[in-house]
């Protein structure tokens, strides 16, 4: 019999099986399998060496299985250009492409450029699925009054 605490974590558990992991940062780009367990990395070996159990097994044959990626240049139009691209569906779509931070460049209109602005962008109703760090301008709107 399973406690508690082992069938929540069986629940929230995923075996990759077969695909080719790419991990710079460990050195590894070879086929492998990966457990995760609450989304986070619990075990990383060769095809069918693992040792965890897990309640889900994708099947990654053929597949690329790598960090997430950060985009570190996006346009995601919010604030001003919702009708073109929300945070919402920028960040779907790069989610749906495997990155799972971007950073959004300023150039919106308004222009972010204060605080305010980034706090209206990483607010939750904005509905982003992956990391969003604002990028600001680098002047702000109300210190550009020119005295020619």
């Amino acid at each position: 019999m399973l406690s508690a605490k082992s069938q929540k974590r069986d629940a929230a558990s995923l075996l990759i099986k077969g695909g080719h992991l790419i991990d710079p940062a460990a050195k590894i780009n070879a086929p492998m399998d990966v457990l995760l367990h609450d989304g986070r990395v619990a075990e990383v070996a060769p095809p069918n060496e693992i040792r965890g159990r897990a309640e889900e097994k994708f099947d990654a044959r053929g597949l690329i299985v790598a960090p997430g990626f950060i985009d570190l240049h996006v346009h995601l139009r919010e604030p001003g250009q919702s009708y073109k691209e929300t945070i919402a569906t920028g960040t779907a779509a790069a989610a749906a492409g495997g990155f799972t931070s971007v950073c959004t460049m300023p150039n919106t209109s308004p222009v972010v450029d204060s605080a305010e602005w980034i706090a209206w962008i990483r607010h939750p109703e904005r509905g982003a699925v992956v990391n969003v760090f604002p990028i600001g301008a680098a002047t702000n709107a109300s210190l550009m009054l020119c005295r020619c």
